[in-house]
């Protein structure tokens, strides 16, 4: 299970300023982030090291787009998962 990584994390591992961030959010150039609880958010850490090693590769732009779309893709495959687990009959 990948780590949850807050703002200053991300930060950190991307070399990116607070309003960068969120603007390359905005861009579709990173992965949104999770609702951890009423008032914080995080990101998964696969993603944050996926991006950079798309970029790291050379990758551009608009490979990193299709990237954070395949990634958001199988965050809601998971959670669509999660959902079905949680409606299995108790077996105890």
């Amino acid at each position: 299970m990948p780590d949850l990584l807050r703002l200053p994390d991300v930060m950190r591992r991307t070399g990116h300023a607070r309003s960068t961030v969120y603007l390359m959010v905005e861009r579709g150039l990173l992965p949104k982030a999770v609702k951890i609880s009423e008032r914080a958010s995080a990101w998964p850490s696969d993603e944050i090291d996926a991006v950079n090693a798309a970029r790291i590769a050379g990758k551009g732009d608009d490979d990193v787009r299709k990237l954070i779309e395949q990634l958001e893709r199988n965050r809601e495959e998971l959670e669509k998962a999660q959902r079905r687990i949680e409606r299995l009959p108790n077996n105890a």
